[in-house]
């Protein structure tokens, strides 16, 4: 079935992606507002955009009445933010987290966490996450009336000391960080159960014409047949 996207209500729009679009890490934000109050949200629009330098995105929409939200008010504001990813054991308090309060309302304090001053930025850092980025804000796109577009360079890294193998390498023991991801629907999330790996295909090298590899070359004669 072909929707388009131009002629559908804003709501169906929302549900398409969001059921599709699976599973979603989650960004567990936290700023800093002028005033000094720590802030905190989850966000399921979120990603890594590359490493050259490391960058992160986040999809941050508009509250229907109060306009930008307090993390997107924060960070346009003051330029901070960092980015944590949750494990399952504190599922529960980043959804607390969750909760449409008034800007002058502290979510760390209801949900009741701990924080951890950051290296480089002014926002905390949120106690028992095995993984934070601290960001600085990078630009700020308007990409709708009612949603903006944060890209953010990540200044430093927290990977909690039992989940690295090899910190020269850069290898992590990710499937032990049980992080969960947004999934469909109402409040369904998602934990890394059942895994599978593909190798990635060898280079096709090229001289004068097209030298296919054998994995292409399978390819060119599945198509064929």
């Amino acid at each position: 079935m072909l929707f388009d996207m131009g002629q559908l209500p804003a709501d169906i729009r929302y549900k398409i992606l969001t059921a599709t679009v699976t599973p979603r890490p989650i960004a567990w934000v936290t700023t800093r507002s002028r005033d000094g109050i720590a802030n905190a949200a989850p966000f399921s629009f979120f990603n890594v955009l590359g490493h050259e330098p490391p960058t992160v995105v986040l999809g941050l929409l508009r509250h229907p009445q109060r306009g930008l939200k307090d993390t997107a008010q924060n960070i346009v504001e003051m330029g901070e933010f960092a980015v944590h990813l949750v494990p399952h054991q504190m599922a529960e308090a980043m959804n607390a987290t969750a909760v449409d309060a008034p800007s002058e309302i502290d979510e760390i304090e209801i949900a009741g966490l701990e924080t951890l001053p950051a290296q480089m930025i002014s926002p905390p850092l949120i106690k028992g996450c095995p993984v934070a980025f601290e960001c600085r804000s990078l630009s700020v796109h308007e990409t709708g009336p009612r949603q903006i577009a944060v890209i953010g360079e990540i200044v430093c890294a927290h990977v909690a000391e039992q989940f690295v193998i090899d910190a020269r390498r850069g290898h992590i023991d990710t499937v032990n960080l049980d992080l969960i991801a947004r999934m469909h629907g109402s409040g369904w999330y998602a934990r890394p159960r059942e895994l599978f790996q593909l190798v990635r295909p060898a280079p096709i090298e090229w001289g004068g014409r097209r030298q296919a590899s054998g994995w292409a070359q399978r390819l060119s004669t599945r198509a064929s047949d």
